[in-house]
């Protein structure tokens, strides 16, 4: 497994992007933080192919509520990645296996 952040380096209700641990990767992973739980996806719209994020660890919807893609305003849910609205409803973010053990974020493998 490898360390990627503390839970407390994400602001409630906001995501952030972490460098993909595996170098075979291109593209960052985004960690999105809702109290205690985190979730965590490639950095990629399933529609476009494109990061969501338009600035640095810019990702949420100003009510923190959706993931939006900056790029044709797809929003997806936090909890699961799937998209409720824009170009791509129905698919769904590609999701990464992060554990959590005491406060420290972790990519599983």
């Amino acid at each position: 497994m490898s360390h990627l952040c503390l839970v407390t380096d994400i602001k409630d209700g906001q995501a952030k992007a972490f460098p993909h641990p595996s170098p075979s990767e291109d593209r960052d992973l985004i960690i999105v933080r809702r109290g205690l739980n985190v979730y965590g996806y490639v950095n990629r719209c399933p529609h476009a192919g494109t990061n969501l994020n338009w600035q640095e660890d810019e990702f949420m919807t100003d009510d923190e509520q959706y993931l939006m893609c900056f790029t044709h305003g797809a929003l997806f849910e936090p909890d699961t990645g799937r998209c409720v609205a824009g170009p791509c409803a129905g698919a769904h973010l590609s999701e990464v296996n992060l554990e959590v053990e005491n406060g420290k974020v972790f990519y599983g493998e």
